[in-house]
């Protein structure tokens, strides 16, 4: 037997985003701060970078392009996942956020990774050993830059703080779980570009000082592996939320735990979970009642049992309960989170 819930923790149009009230806002106005930010620096980078010829500027320049260029995808994710439940995707459009995250790692890998790259293998074959007289505009383009980059990275901090406030958690706990891939796309972005931009000042420094141009190409490829690196996380996080990625074990645990204390439930014989969005998850539990349960205090029993479910966990928008025999269940051999 299987009673299939209605959702009662939050309206259909929109899947709630991680964090307190009006978090997604907060996502939405951190991805804003960083596109200014990196659309005002990458003209900077540019101009410097043709100005000074230095090919770790030009470098930078590609990775401020690249992360604007995310940036853009971000906010389309944002106004996309908030799409109503339809026919064709009746768990709603929360996924959104991942894949559009994903194209995100995949323009930081193509368009910072594989141009830094050329930078510096280009600057590193160089004849050239004497910096031109622009490298004092690029010096000067690089701390703004890291000055502006620090102030986006600390805006993205500080919505991460506030939501470990809210869950009554530690704030590198709170960086290390949340769930909002917006959010951390914003805080990979902006922490490689702190990183980017002190390898850029060292490679021109370096070149100034040394006249070696190997020290550009040494941070060029420097900021290429970064940026890969980055890319790469990012990549992987957001291909395993699209596959369909469990809950923590922690929580599995935990609402395994509440349904073997109902006094109904005999036993839990599969407890199975899946992200559908920032915020939004499906719980599937296949129980076995105790004995003697009348069959029309079921349904009852399974609409009490999701209300508090919803309650406790208010990322369970969708929950089913099947209620099987447990003998049976066990010779199937279900699989039990």
């Amino acid at each position: 037997m299987s009673l299939s819930p209605s959702r009662s923790a939050a309206p259909p149009e929109a899947t709630p985003a991680t964090g307190p009230p009006g978090g997604e806002e907060e996502t939405r106005g951190t991805v804003y701060v960083a596109l200014a930010a990196n659309l005002a620096i990458a003209a900077a980078k540019v101009v410097g970078g043709v100005l000074s010829g230095s090919s770790a500027l030009l470098s930078e320049a590609a990775h401020s392009v690249a992360d604007s260029l995310n940036e853009v995808f971000l906010l389309a994710s944002l106004r996309r996942s908030r799409k109503r439940p339809d026919r064709k995707h009746p768990f709603g459009y929360g996924k959104e956020r991942y894949f559009w995250s994903l194209l995100a790692a995949v323009g930081i890998f193509v368009t910072g990774g594989c141009f830094s790259f050329y930078q510096g293998v280009e600057a590193l074959g160089s004849t050239s050993d004497s910096p031109s007289g622009g490298y004092a505009v690029a010096l000067a383009v690089l701390t703004v830059a890291g000055l502006v980059e620090g102030a986006s990275l600390a805006r993205a901090l500080w919505q991460v703080r506030r939501e470990a406030a809210a869950n009554g958690r530690r704030f590198v706990r709170q960086l290390r779980l949340t769930d909002d891939p917006a959010l951390r796309t914003v805080l990979g972005e902006d922490g490689a570009a702190v990183a980017g931009v002190v390898m850029a000042l060292v490679g021109v420094l370096g070149h100034l000082i040394t006249g070696d141009a190997a020290w550009e190409g040494g941070a060029s490829l420097g900021i290429a592996a970064l940026l890969v690196y980055v890319a790469h996380r990012l990549g992987k996080e957001a291909r395993g939320q699209l596959i369909g990625e469990a809950l923590g074990h922690r929580t599995q645990q935990e609402i395994h735990d509440f349904l073997t204390r109902q006094p109904e439930i005999d036993e839990v014989t599969a407890l199975l979970t899946m992200r559908l969005g920032p915020g939004a998850a499906l719980l599937a539990a296949r129980v076995d009642l105790v004995g003697g349960t009348d069959s029309e205090e079921v349904e009852d029993v399974c609409v009490r049992i999701k209300r508090e479910l919803a309650h406790r966990w208010s990322e369970l928008d969708h929950v089913f309960l099947d209620i099987t025999d447990a003998r049976s269940a066990r010779r199937s051999g279900p699989t039990q989170a």
